[in-house]
């Protein structure tokens, strides 16, 4: 797909001040470790794969994600789709919701791939998506022209494909639909300014546009998930909630990016500055578990997509996650998954190997 992208620094890059409750305006880069550390291990795949100018009346009906993810990402795990409108006005709608008015600069996400409608104007017979979608990305992003003759809407279109697994920790408490517009900061209308430049260069051949559109994309993500958390009610609970509470956040952080120490409860405390029994409450408050029980799960989430991405043995594996033996990894994999690790591999090659493959396209 491209360059992966360092989301730890897009975060502190694209952001100005976050709010969190009880303590004022705090910097990205004390508030958002936890986001940037699990963005970072998820190592999200991405990509700009529609630029398309609609005319009214038009309609475009796109079903959920996993029915496009074998066009844009294959074997992907999960696919979420996004939607900038650059110029115009439209409509964006949930298969079984209401419509939603769309100005431009707004930016709507597909957290869980949900099917949905975009359109604009009079009623008209909705264009299939999946249909569409392999003659445009036959052209690359060169911009398109559907719908009638009324007023324009322009769209860029993208997605962001990851571990399903791996990110269930802060996809879970997602809405199926969110709606942000970047045009009311400088952060966003930079991120704006951005994309479109580039998609015009990439659309020219231009060297380079195709990295940098994978690297602006996950920008997106992360600009949606940043406004996101921080229009949170301060009542709110999940793993996006803890992520922004600051002790909550710090023991996250700590977590992710220390998976592999042998941490105990007396010691994160310490190091988030709280007592034992405090750090366990509010940590059960936000994640509905433990520190060490979600440390736990995520080691084996981590594990898990080490079996079936590299060659690495089991034993390796086991060290790398932080298990002191092969036989402890063994029995914790095996209670989580109802495999071995041994037998999970095996199965999930084979599962590939009967899976058939499209070949890859680039936006």
């Amino acid at each position: 797909m491209g360059a992966r992208l360092d989301t730890t620094r897009v975060v502190a890059c694209v952001q100005g001040p976050v709010h969190t409750a009880g303590s004022g305006y705090e910097t990205a880069s004390t508030k958002m470790d936890a986001l940037s550390e699990i963005l970072r291990v998820i190592k999200l795949d991405s990509a700009i794969y529609f630029n398309a100018e609609f005319c009214e009346p038009w309609c475009l009906a796109s079903p959920e994600s996993r029915t496009l993810a074998p066009m844009l990402a294959p074997g992907a795990g999960h696919v979420i789709i996004y939607h900038l409108l650059c110029e115009g006005r439209a409509f964006v709608q949930l298969l079984d919701g209401e419509r939603i008015a769309l100005v431009a600069g707004d930016l709507v996400t597909f957290p869980h791939g949900d099917g949905h409608m975009l359109g604009s104007g009079p009623p008209v017979a909705p264009i299939d998506a999946a249909t569409a979608l392999p003659g445009v990305l036959e052209k690359g992003l060169e911009l398109l022209h559907l719908g009638g003759r009324g007023a324009r809407s322009r769209f860029i279109c993208g997605f962001l494909s990851c571990d399903p697994q791996l990110s269930h920790a802060f996809l879970g408490g997602l809405p199926p639909l969110i709606k942000i517009n970047i045009r009311d900061d400088p952060s966003g209308q930079w991120l704006e300014n951005s994309l479109r430049f580039s998609v015009t260069q990439a659309a020219n051949r231009e060297a380079g546009a195709d990295a940098t559109l994978t690297k602006l994309s996950e920008v997106v993500f992360a600009e949606t998930l940043r406004r996101y958390v921080r229009g949170l009610p301060e009542e709110q609970t999940g793993w996006l909630a803890g992520a922004r509470d600051e002790e909550v956040g710090k023991a996250l952080t700590l977590l992710h990016r220390r998976h592999d120490q042998r941490w105990t409860v007396a010691e994160l405390a310490r190091e988030t500055g709280l007592s034992r029994t405090v750090l366990s409450e509010r940590f059960r408050h936000f994640l509905g578990e433990t520190p060490m029980a979600y440390l736990t799960r995520w080691r084996l989430r981590l594990g898990a997509r080490a079996l079936t991405s590299t060659s690495r043995s089991v034993a390796q594996i086991a060290a790398e996650v932080g298990y002191e033996s092969e036989a402890a990894f063994n029995r914790a994999f095996k209670r989580e998954y109802g495999l071995p690790p041994a037998r999970y591999r095996k199965d999930r090659a084979s599962q590939r190997a009967a899976t058939p493959s499209v070949g890859p396209v680039r936006g």
